[in-house]
Parts: structure tokens; C-alpha cells; sequence
């Protein structure tokens, strides 16, 4: 074999090993980038927004089995109601009710997210009729963005001067005195049938129940 082919063959196996590195170190880039989520030339998943984000919160709530992606009915009326789509003039609970039948398929009790903007859609021509479309959509997307269920606390009882009076065993007067005794304790059944006295002792005589006592002091004597 001649010097010239003997050269030949060194150079292109030079050649091919830098080659193969470069191969090798894109595979491996791209093993990596596809163990983290993202892939070469494609940026990462968007994260929920804030309209997505009200959605879940809205869809779980009071349902501890519920995934979050579907809506029921009672949950789309409170959000329409806590985050002020319904003011009560241009759209109001019915208006709620009949968007939700419309949007939502037949045998289903429950919207997805993407029957949920739907719905929003056709809110947004009545809440705000002078805008644009566009316009009004935006503007109940920021009614409801970043907002949660409102939870009702436990209603406070407010004193009132008149339930007081008719409340304050101390002015009962006839039976209803009788049913209770000085500290405003009712009396149970003494209170509601008129019961026999077997002491021997007039009614409301203080040193009821004294006499044996002093019989017995006598005796002694």
C-alpha cells in the first residue's frame, strides 16, 4: 500500500472523531433538557393563570372529592355572586342560570374551564353593554382573577330591647312566674302541673320542714 493512501486513511479517521464527539454531546443535551420538562427550542409549560387559578379555587369548594376541573352549578352561581358579576341590574341570578344551561352539555351537571370563558363570553355582552366585546370580556376576567370563595361567618346575635323584656323571667307574672323559680331556672315539671304539697306546711312558709327538728330538741329537753 502506497505512502498517499496510508495518509488518506489517517485523515479521515481524524476527521470522523471529533465528529462523533459533537453527536454525542447533543444527544446527551437533549436527554437532559427533556429530563427537566423542556425540549430544544420550545420554552416550558405556562403556569395557570389568574382567571384559571379563581376557576379551581371555585370548583373545589365544598366538595372534598372534587378535581377542579369542572364547575358545578351552585359553585359558577357564588362565583357570578362573590366576585360582583351579578350587580343585580344588567345581570342577575336567572341571567346566571340560563348562561350556565346554555353553555353546559346535556347530560352534564358541571362545565369545564374552557365552557366557563363561554359562559363569561355571553355575561360580558349584558354586564357590559357599552364596551366592545373584547372589552367586556376583559373586564369580568379581572372581576373574577385572583379571587377565592367567600366563607360566611357565623351570624352574631344582635341585642335587642324588646326580645330582653319578653326574655326576663324576673316580669313574668301568673303561670309563667310559676315556671320559674328566683334565679330565672325553669322549674321542669313543678313549673308546668300543679303538684300537691304533702309537707303539712302552708305554701311559702320559710321554716318548712323544721318541725321534726324541734320536736326532737323538746324531747331532749
Amino acid at each position: 500500500m502506497s505512502d498517499k493512501v496510508k495518509t488518506a486513511k489517517l485523515t479521515n479517521k481524524t476527521a470522523v472523531g471529533p465528529h462523533s464527539e459533537q453527536v454525542k454531546d447533543k444527544g446527551h443535551s437533549r436527554l437532559s433538557s427533556e429530563s427537566n420538562g423542556t425540549s430544544e427550542g420550545a420554552s416550558a409549560p405556562n403556569e395557570l393563570s389568574a382567571l384559571e387559578e379563581a376557576f379551581r379555587k371555585f370548583a373545589v369548594h365544598g366538595d372534598t372529592r372534587a378535581s377542579g376541573k369542572e364547575l358545578h352549578g351552585k359553585n359558577w352561581s357564588k362565583l357570578c355572586k362573590d366576585c360582583c358579576v351579578i350587580d343585580g341590574k344588567n345581570v342577575t341570578l336567572t341571567d346566571v342560570d340560563i348562561v350556565f344551561s346554555k353553555v353546559k352539555k346535556k347530560s352534564c351537571r358541571a362545565v369545564t374551564f374552557d365552557q366557563f370563558k363561554e359562559a363569561l363570553g355571553e355575561l360580558a355582552k349584558k354586564r357590559f353593554k357599552d364596551k366592545p366585546r373584547e372589552e367586556a370580556v376583559e373586564e369580568v376576567y379581572k372581576l373574577i382573577e385572583g379571587k377565592s370563595p367567600i366563607i360566611s361567618g357565623v351570624t352574631k346575635a344582635v341585642a335587642s330591647p324588646t326580645v330582653s323584656r319578653l326574655t326576663d323571667t324576673s316580669k313574668f307574672t301568673g303561670s309563667h312566674k310559676a315556671r320559674f323559680d328566683a334565679s330565672g331556672k325553669g322549674k321542669g315539671k313543678a313549673g308546668r302541673e300543679e303538684l300537691v304539697d304533702m309537707s303539712g306546711y302552708v305554701p311559702g312558709y320559710k321554716h318548712a320542714g323544721t318541725y321534726a327538728q324541734k320536736v326532737k330538741g323538746s324531747k331532749q329537753i
